[in-house]
């Protein structure tokens, strides 16, 4: 019997492209915050405020799979560059933007030609073997939870210092210039010339490639399990502050909490156990557990009970939120009616039942994408990582762009519960499915 190597992850080739990621998430998590403020500030109606959030997911669709198969063919430094490029452009773009066309403008070409991430996710596939993918990938969703915890924060430093909307745009600008330096100077290339799949690239270079991996038995079953957790988690992301509010009475501060604990645990996942888990049970198996946590989180998270926390006070509340700019869910949908708790039976359960219940969500999130991003570099020749890699990224772009307005709508239709139920339903059915459909690889 062959044996199997255990070898682990090589840190001194993985710790550069971690950097360059978390730089790179951090100058995107300063603008995502305020995106609908850049829009407003140009008197930007509803629904031209949903368009401005929904035109950097909506281009990656296009962009992404066509850079990261162009990565397969010339290399990923090279792309890399061209990506980290356009992206600093865009925020420039963005922070001197003076009409709303600009800012549509700015973020479009972001996603048609920013495939940062993609990139540097082909980049750790190709240093890594098939027992340290997994926890090679995670570490760029560790990154973007040190991003998602930091980001927000320095956008709101950055307003508060210069009270002015080109300050965030123009540190994020900052960041992709210093994640181009990076680059530039630290990131070897990880795909040498010998190693590029010429003849793959051009026959994978169409906008039409992601089809063609649909139409293979295991990965487009994987690219399908994708899109769909995505979808039901991105759902319950995006609705997760107004559920905190009609339940429990908690505005933007302490739901900055909340999230502060998901950056955190997701954080320690893929850092800390992700590698040792996917190397003792195998990616098949961490896909199934992944997808079993988050519908048992999501369904536990729908019956949080209706308790105000002990500091609430609903007048208060109402007139917080009266001075509040509309959100990208809300823009598309109109008013969300938020059904707020009254004064009475304030407690600290509710609270707690929250911040319990995001840790197997978290747990669940952090193991999913690395793992389902794994499985399908194993099916592909290592010509493809890049391109199989920028299909999923686009895959998710896709689910981003959808899930809000969908889970939206039942929020506005049904209450705060039946999003997150049928999420929870939803995802235990994916989980259900798993147990048949992804199989281990044999050899």
């Amino acid at each position: 019997m062959q044996e199997t190597k255990q070898s682990g992850l090589d840190f001194s080739r993985a710790l550069p492209i971690f950097v360059l990621v978390f730089v790179d998430v951090l100058g995107l998590t300063v603008i995502l915050p305020l995106l609908h403020l850049y829009a407003a500030a140009y008197g930007a109606t509803p629904i031209q405020i949903g368009l401005v959030a929904a035109a950097f997911p909506l281009a990656q669709l296009i962009g992404v799979p066509m850079m990261s198969a162009l990565s397969d063919r010339f290399g990923r430094k090279p792309l890399l560059l061209i990506s980290q490029i356009t992206t600093c452009a865009s925020f420039i773009m963005l922070g001197l933007a003076n009409s709303l066309t600009m800012i549509i403008l700015s973020r479009v070409i972001d996603g048609l030609f920013g495939a940062n991430i993609a990139t540097a996710q082909a980049a750790l596939s190709d240093i890594t073997d098939d027992n340290t993918r997994t926890q090679g990938l995670g570490l760029t969703g560790a990154a973007f939870g040190l991003g998602f915890i930091f980001g927000p924060v320095i956008s709101l430093l950055a307003l508060e210092i210069g009270d002015s909307l080109a300050l965030p745009a123009l540190s994020a600008a900052g960041y992709s210039f210093i994640s181009i330096l990076l680059t530039l100077f630290i990131f070897k290339e990880t795909l040498p010339p010998e190693k590029r799949g010429a003849a793959t690239g051009r026959r994978l270079i169409n906008p039409f490639v992601a089809v063609r991996y649909l139409l293979h038995p295991m990965v487009g079953i994987l690219l399908i399990l994708m899109f769909a957790q995505q979808f039901i988690f991105f759902g319950f992301e995006t609705l997760l502050g107004l559920f905190t509010l009609s339940r429990l009475g908690l505005t933007g501060g302490a739901n900055a909490y909340i999230f502060i604990v998901i950056g955190l645990t997701l954080v320690m996942v893929q850092v800390r156990f992700i590698g040792k888990w996917s190397r003792k049970y195998g990616e098949y198996r961490l896909v199934q557990g992944a997808l079993g946590l988050l519908a048992i989180g999501l369904i536990l998270m729908a019956f949080t009970p209706k308790q105000p926390h002990i500091f609430y006070v609903k007048e208060i509340v109402e007139f917080d939120l009266r001075e509040q700019v509309v959100t990208s869910t809300e823009a598309i949908l109109g008013n969300l009616n938020i059904a707020l708790p009254e004064n009475e039976n304030r407690g600290i359960f509710g609270v707690l039942w929250v911040f319990v219940m995001v840790v197997p969500l978290s747990i669940g999130a952090g193991l999913i994408r690395p793992s389902l991003n794994s499985l399908m570099t194993k099916h592909v020749g290592k010509g493809e990582y890049g391109s199989i890699l920028g299909v999923s990224s686009s895959f998710v772009s896709a689910a981003n762009a959808t899930a809000p307005i969908l889970g939206g709508w039942m929020f506005q239709q049904y209450g705060s519960t039946l999003p997150f139920l049928i999420g929870g339903v939803l995802m235990g059915i994916l989980a259900l499915s798993s147990l048949i459909l992804v199989k281990p690889i044999r050899t």
